[in-house]
Protein backbone atom coordinates (compact mmCIF):
# COMPACT_ATOMS: atom_id res chain seq x y z
CA UNK A 1 0.00 0.00 0.00
CA UNK A 2 1.37 3.09 -0.77
CA UNK A 3 1.45 6.65 1.42
CA UNK A 4 -0.89 8.86 -0.45
CA UNK A 5 -3.93 9.17 0.87
CA UNK A 6 -7.42 9.29 -1.71
CA UNK A 7 -9.01 12.41 -1.94
CA UNK A 8 -12.19 10.88 -1.09
CA UNK A 9 -10.25 9.86 2.75
CA UNK A 10 -9.57 13.65 3.26
CA UNK A 11 -10.67 16.18 5.43
CA UNK A 12 -11.89 18.92 4.04
CA UNK A 13 -13.21 20.69 6.73
CA UNK A 14 -10.05 21.30 8.79
CA UNK A 15 -9.82 24.30 10.66
CA UNK A 16 -12.38 26.42 7.77
CA UNK A 17 -15.68 24.96 9.88
CA UNK A 18 -14.38 25.96 13.41
CA UNK A 19 -13.01 29.14 12.13
CA UNK A 20 -16.51 29.70 10.95
CA UNK A 21 -18.07 29.28 13.33
CA UNK A 22 -15.90 31.09 15.79
CA UNK A 23 -16.29 34.00 13.66
CA UNK A 24 -20.10 33.89 13.79
CA UNK A 25 -20.31 33.48 17.22
CA UNK A 26 -17.76 36.68 17.82
CA UNK A 27 -20.28 38.54 14.63
CA UNK A 28 -23.10 37.25 17.51
CA UNK A 29 -21.47 38.91 20.56
CA UNK A 30 -20.77 42.13 18.96
CA UNK A 31 -23.92 42.74 17.51
CA UNK A 32 -25.52 41.82 20.40
CA UNK A 33 -23.47 44.19 22.73
CA UNK A 34 -23.92 47.13 20.36
CA UNK A 35 -27.62 46.72 20.27
CA UNK A 36 -27.19 47.19 23.90
CA UNK A 37 -25.32 50.03 23.51
CA UNK A 38 -27.47 51.40 20.84
CA UNK A 39 -30.37 50.79 23.23
CA UNK A 40 -29.02 53.20 25.85
CA UNK A 41 -28.30 56.44 23.88
CA UNK A 42 -30.00 59.60 24.40
CA UNK A 43 -32.33 61.26 21.74
CA UNK A 44 -29.31 63.18 21.41
CA UNK A 45 -26.97 60.81 20.41
CA UNK A 46 -29.32 59.92 18.00
CA UNK A 47 -29.44 63.57 16.67
CA UNK A 48 -25.81 63.09 16.07
CA UNK A 49 -25.64 60.52 14.07
CA UNK A 50 -28.60 60.99 12.18
CA UNK A 51 -31.01 58.05 13.31
CA UNK A 52 -34.65 58.51 14.41
CA UNK A 53 -36.17 56.75 17.69
CA UNK A 54 -38.21 54.57 15.71
CA UNK A 55 -34.66 53.75 13.29
CA UNK A 56 -33.38 52.81 17.22
CA UNK A 57 -35.73 50.82 18.69
CA UNK A 58 -35.82 48.88 15.10
CA UNK A 59 -32.05 47.82 15.28
CA UNK A 60 -32.13 47.27 18.73
CA UNK A 61 -34.57 45.15 18.89
CA UNK A 62 -33.79 42.29 16.51
CA UNK A 63 -32.08 39.31 17.73
CA UNK A 64 -28.64 38.95 17.64
CA UNK A 65 -28.79 36.47 14.57
CA UNK A 66 -29.91 39.06 12.59
CA UNK A 67 -27.72 41.74 10.70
Amino acid sequence: MSNRSYPAMTNHHDEGLLAHLGETLHAWHERAVQRRELARWTERDLHDVGISWSEMLAEADKPFWRS
